[in-house]
């Protein structure tokens, strides 16, 4: 990935911050045709994000210990 995607990812990671976010949203918000805008799939792989079930909502992604961390080193 490249640096000028980071900025997506710290976007991503802050969207995904605010709430638990069913998985069905999260795909269809930030899915792209765009092989080089791998958004989702770099947050997960760099431990930001992990997939997770809880009970009433299912299927969820949320923010990692890793992925507080980036936002607090990053003022967000």
């Amino acid at each position: 990935m490249s640096c000028s995607a980071d900025p997506l990812v710290l976007d991503f990671v802050e969207w995904v911050a605010r709430e638990p976010r069913a998985y069905a949203e999260v795909i269809a918000t930030w899915k792209t045709s765009c092989p080089r805008l791998t958004i989702w799939e770099d947050a997960t792989e760099r431990g930001y994000v992990a997939r997770e079930t809880l009970p009433g909502l299912g299927l969820v992604i949320a923010v990692t210990e890793g992925g507080e961390k980036l936002l607090r080193t990053n003022g967000r």
